[in-house]
């Protein structure tokens, strides 16, 4: 998914400096900057979320461990008891 953001980003810049260049119409002009825009949004959601989801993942990561350390206490516990 980033990898089709960053390619669609480069399109958008080269659309725009298509329509700089050759003297395009307004509407080409337009049209290129919202495909820019668009493909620049797409490329800051797909970073966040991958952001996220990696912090998530390290959220389940320590959940789990802090699970295994209570549940190791636990049997620290009943082994003295023993």
């Amino acid at each position: 998914m980033f990898a089709w953001c960053a390619i669609l980003f480069g399109l958008g810049i080269l659309a725009f400096f298509d329509s700089l260049f050759n003297m395009g119409d307004i509407f080409r002009r337009v049209n290129s900057v919202m495909f820019l825009l668009i493909s620049l949004g797409l490329l800051i959601r797909t970073t966040i979320k991958i952001k996220t989801n990696k912090q998530e993942s390290l959220e389940k990561k320590v959940f789990n461990l802090e699970q295994q350390v209570r549940i190791m206490e636990q049997g620290e516990k009943k082994l003295a008891e023993f």
